[in-house]
């Protein structure tokens, strides 16, 4: 079984679905048959690189909103990222053109590294606030996930995978994708946003049931 997963790093959803999705395949009884693959996302692929602003001034922008109602959403999601035992810092939280982290976390799947790879960088801009639009900042994630440092930078400093994050994003597009957390289960079933932990094991045992095949 391939489930695909859609989503962005800078995402706080996308954070707390993946903790989802790895709660789900503790509970499911054939979760060594599954294959995880991450799929690249842009949230907003027309974020300039190296125009960091934080997050919470990104979001009173986006929704029209003041900047307590906006520190109001963070704290929101925050809490219920805490229920997935993950501890959010959205204050310290800065936007960032993440088609570089995309590339890495593309490069990392050769080394069967890129669920490691995806977690430190979350981690890295939802609870550290690190800018991950920066090399010298993905070169470090990437070494402390378990990547060469040398060959990390050659792919950073080249084009290498990009190809790889376009063609994710066509799929998403020719699948109607259009927010993210999305689970795509052997392109059979979807799940779209960070559903419980519930959902996405219904959706397990569904797709593998001999119905479903």
């Amino acid at each position: 079984m391939k489930v695909e997963v859609w989503s962005d790093i800078v995402c706080p959803w996308c954070y707390i679905g993946k903790r989802r999705l790895e709660k789900a395949l503790t509970r499911y009884e054939r979760a060594d048959e599954v294959e995880v693959i991450w799929r690249s996302f842009q949230l907003d692929p027309t974020q300039p690189r190296g125009e960091n602003i934080p997050t919470s001034e990104m979001l009173a922008r986006k929704y029209g909103v003041t900047p307590p109602e906006a520190k109001a959403m963070n704290d929101r999601v925050s809490a219920l990222a805490a229920e997935e035992g993950l501890t959010y810092h959205l204050d310290r939280a800065v936007t960032a053109n993440t088609f570089d982290a995309h590339r890495l976390i593309h490069f990392a799947a050769a080394h069967n590294l890129a669920g490691a790879t995806q977690e430190r960088l979350m981690r890295a801009t939802l609870t550290d606030g690190a800018a991950v639009d920066d090399t010298d900042t993905l070169v470090r994630l990437a070494t402390e996930a378990g990547l060469p440092a040398d060959r990390t930078r050659e792919v950073l400093d080249g084009d290498a995978h990009a190809d790889d994050v376009h063609d994710d994003i066509r799929q998403a597009r020719a699948l109607g994708i259009s927010g993210v957390p999305f689970y795509a289960v052997d392109r059979t079933y979807g799940i779209s946003g960070a559903q419980p932990v519930e959902t996405i094991l219904d959706t397990l045992r569904r797709a593998s049931s001999p119905v479903a095949s």
